[in-house]
């Protein structure tokens, strides 16, 4: 899946998401900001984006090698 298409897919889904929930749902507000319609589902899909970003950088950061890390494939190294 390309990358255009995903992100195409993620806002349809997301608008919807707010759709539902300023037609379907009944706040019961305790904080300001849960009475934003749409709050909890954006915050909660910027909060999944910003796991994932975070984990590719770290994990490119202490995780991933290089290529030749292990030193294979040279000749003569029976």
């Amino acid at each position: 899946m390309s990358k255009k298409k995903g992100l195409v897919i993620s806002g349809v889904i997301l608008a919807l998401s707010v759709l539902i929930e300023a037609v379907f749902v009944d706040h019961h507000v305790e904080y300001w900001w849960h009475g934003l319609i749409g709050f909890d589902v954006i915050y909660g899909f910027v909060g999944c984006v910003a796991i994932i970003v975070i984990s590719k950088k770290l994990g490119k950061l202490f995780i991933q090698r290089k290529e030749d890390y292990y030193g294979g494939g040279e000749k003569g190294d029976d």
